[in-house]
């Protein structure tokens, strides 16, 4: 697999077990320090770096001396509250030494599920990234019930690594692989240097058991490849309790990575390509070229807008002569984008009574 400092975007997940001592509830603040090293080697190489993060409810039913086991719901969202603010402040003392500035983010899987949450979501995170911003990711536990959870932070992961269009997922997990078998109770299992499909085979050999403090099991990891590699990024599951986990790996620490048959950028383009337009918006000549040269669309070069669809839906892209460009999605209602059409971006917030965004649809966001 190509090395590490070769990603232009990475995702890291660290697991629980990871940061928090099972046995005293207490955070490896060594680890943690060791990881913090790795982020700003990475950093320096010019990735991108996002940490999803689990250990919430692990520090926080240690702080209010809760049991090891299974907590209803209510008890769980307290520990998480309680641990949350532990856990963003470890990464935030961690980092900072390395001049390094660390942000919060909380998600639930209604916020990838609803496309105005996405939007915002991924906007969000955006933005961060290219402030030089390292965001730390976990599930929102205080809030989510189970109809509206991931889970797991596996695939949540695997969401945020698509989300972004990461070319990397790395989990941070106590095994160094995905194996045809149990390890630990099964001698003759070995461990996968690759896999480049996810077969009826490989998926039979995944099991369901967690490790203590976290909630994943193989079956969650497995998932979370699936979705990663069809979103275009590359995936490893590897032993990450050493200390300067990502260093080790890059350096030939074991591990199993998953391929990915797209890169992030045309698997995204392929996705947008698939949605079906719930409205229209017909371009100007200046603008169906800018499109062409790989700008975003501005309200300034829009001539009409036909459909009722929402922010965040598929929109076709049509050129003067009213063939089709391509799609994209768009980052106004129907309403709103008949309101700013023709007007240039520094006339939205006089128009629509609030600050919009520059780009109607944003070249990201664009399949010509």
């Amino acid at each position: 697999m190509a090395a590490l400092t070769s990603a232009r975007r990475l995702v890291v997940k660290i697991g629980s077990a990871l940061l928090v001592d099972r046995d005293t509830g207490l955070l490896r603040s060594d680890w943690l320090h060791t990881l913090a090293q790795d982020v700003d080697w990475l950093k320096r190489q010019g990735t991108d770096v996002i940490l999803v993060s689990s250990g919430s409810i692990a520090l926080g039913r240690g702080v209010l001396g809760l049991p090891a086991a299974a907590l209803p719901l209510e008890k769980s969202q307290a520990a998480a509250a309680v641990g949350q603010i532990r856990l963003a402040r470890a990464y935030e003392e961690a980092l900072a030494p390395h001049g390094i500035t660390t942000a919060q983010v909380l998600v639930t899987l209604e916020d990838s599920e609803n496309r105005r949450r996405y939007l915002n979501s991924r906007a969000t995170l955006e933005t961060l990234l290219g402030l030089g911003v390292v965001p730390i990711v976990n599930e929102n536990d205080t809030v989510a019930t189970d109809e509206i959870r991931y889970g797991d932070n596996d695939r949540l992961a695997a969401q945020i690594a698509v989300t972004v269009g990461a070319d990397q997922l790395i989990l941070l997990s106590d095994v160094d692989g995905f194996y045809s078998g149990n390890p630990n109770e099964d001698a003759s299992a070995t461990r996968f240097e690759t896999i480049d499909r996810i077969t009826p085979e490989i998926e039979a050999m995944a099991g369901d058991a967690g490790s203590g403090l976290s909630k994943g099991g193989m079956k969650t990891k497995l998932l979370a490849a699936q979705m990663a590699t069809a979103g275009g990024c590359a995936m490893a599951i590897t032993e990450g309790s050493i200390l300067n986990p990502l260093k080790r790996l890059e350096n030939g620490s074991s591990c199993t990575w998953f391929t990915a048959t797209l890169d992030p950028h045309a698997a995204r383009k392929r996705w947008i390509s698939a949605m079906k337009p719930r409205g229209e918006i017909t371009v100007d000549e200046g603008a169906a070229n800018a499109l062409a040269n790989g700008k975003s669309l501005l309200p300034a070069g829009i001539v009409e807008v036909t459909g009722d669809f929402g922010r965040g839906d598929p929109v076709s892209i049509l050129d003067p002569k009213a063939r089709r460009l391509g799609q994209g999605i768009s980052r106004y209602t129907a309403q709103e984008a008949g309101a700013i059409k023709g007007r240039k971006s520094s006339e939205i917030e006089a128009t629509l009574g609030y600050p919009g965004r520059a780009a109607l649809i944003h070249r990201d966001d664009l399949a010509l």
